[in-house]
């Protein structure tokens, strides 16, 4: 059993930045992140796989950076340029051994 542990979500302003953190307590091939805004289904933002390929949401190509560091079994994502229509719940997901994991979520509020 992996376990997920979010940290850096927080109340930011239109234009600024924030980057999340996501450790996982073991090796995880595909970590990623999640977010579900209140009314809406959970979307993808981005993955990354432990060999550095990654994927990210249309939407947050341009104004965001995943990436991860294996030796720590964890991953980041660097958000820039935040609009309010990015407040939501950020879930940490990892793939492993066709395992899904997901962490507690953190909460991300862009607002002025």
């Amino acid at each position: 059993q992996v376990q997920l542990v979010e940290s850096g979500g927080g109340l930011v302003q239109p234009g600024g930045s924030l980057r999340l953190s996501c450790a996982a307590s073991g090796s995880i091939f595909i970590m990623g992140w999640y977010r579900q805004a209140p009314g809406k289904q959970r979307e993808l933002v981005a993955t990354i796989t432990s060999r550095g390929s990654t994927n990210y949401r249309d939407s947050v190509k341009s104004r965001s950076t995943i990436s991860r560091d294996n030796a720590k079994n964890t991953v980041y994502l660097q958000m820039n340029s935040l609009k309010p229509e990015d407040t939501a719940v950020y879930y940490c997901y990892g793939v492993s051994d066709r395992r899904d994991y997901w962490g507690q979520g953190t909460q991300v509020t862009v607002s002025s």
